[in-house]
């Protein structure tokens, strides 16, 4: 399957119609109607459901839509670092990770870079674990930040100096926003809002509370939609500090645990993976800041 070919799927894809996608690719209707006609006959799969009014994605067209999304991608990264001069450090490099205070190590490594070669751009993608690992395994990112328990036999490691903190996130005028911190019966039978990462089983470790006590009434993955469900009173969210501003006029109020309990971040890459310039300065940066604490 040529890359050209693909470029023509996305097409059709994008204007849900042979004639608007021909015509925003300089091509006549039948010619780009017989080259999704060969792919289709190729793949052995129908990719399009078509119709009066427009052209739709079987589910075998949406798999094949998100790789060739990711295939083009990958391709003009790797035409944008070949094209750049042996003696010029330059391009993209993608970053995935939670929402977590701990992020600050990485754009801290990204300035320094950015102050020596101010044609070095920085890509920050938002996910959870489950998230940025797929983007990590299939070369869409090239570092990861993640926290907890993970496969570490597929990746190399850098473990900064850093300590992220976990508490409640509750409205002001909740009646435990007037204690300095919170101990683990505060929250016994309370509606909890979790993070979709935090297993049952380990909360239950971390707030000492039987499975009886904790009352999960709704998760996230993002922190944001996550304090958003707290103002709107469906109850508290247990998330690290330093991510929603709470100073202000904010509703919100940030309470932490009486017994702390904390979490790393550890930063990885794949191993074996080949970096371009811009990658490998930056690690550099990264490995100079750890070894200088």
């Amino acid at each position: 399957m040529e890359l050209r070919v693909l470029q023509y799927f996305l097409a059709v894809t994008r204007e849900q119609s042979i004639l608007g996608a021909a015509e925003s690719l300089h091509l006549s209707q039948p010619t780009l109607s017989r080259q999704i006609k060969d792919m289709e006959e190729e793949l052995g799969k129908q990719l399009f459901i078509r119709s009066n009014r427009r052209i739709t994605l079987t589910e075998e067209g949406m798999i094949l839509r998100k790789r060739a999304e990711e295939i083009l991608s990958l391709v003009q990264r790797t035409q944008e670092e070949l094209s750049i001069s042996n003696d010029m450090i330059a391009g993209d490099i993608y970053i995935g990770g939670g929402e977590s205070d701990g992020m600050r190590y990485m754009l801290r490594a990204a300035q320094k870079i950015q102050d020596e070669h101010p044609l070095v751009h920085f890509h920050v993608i938002s996910g959870d674990q489950e998230t940025v690992i797929d983007q990590l395994d299939r070369g869409l990112i090239d570092f990861g930040i993640l926290y907890g328990d993970f496969d570490h036999s597929k990746y190399e490691l850098l473990n900064p100096d850093y300590t992220d903190y976990f508490g409640v996130l509750m409205r002001k005028d909740d009646p435990l926003a007037s204690k300095d911190v919170i101990e683990n019966t505060d929250l016994a039978g309370k509606p909890l809002i979790i993070s979709r990462q935090i297993k049952l089983s380990d909360l239950e470790k971390q707030l000492n509370l039987s499975e009886k006590d904790i009352n999960i009434v709704a998760t996230y993955n993002l922190l944001f939609n996550g304090s958003l469900m707290v103002d709107e009173g469906m109850g508290y969210a247990i998330c690290f500090d330093k991510i929603i501003n709470t100073t202000g006029d904010s509703s919100l109020i940030f309470k932490p645990f009486a017994k702390q309990f904390i979490s790393k971040p550890t930063i990885v890459w794949k191993k074996y993976q080949v970096f371009s310039k811009a990658s490998q300065k930056y690690l550099q940066i990264c490995k100079e800041m750890l070894a200088s604490k």
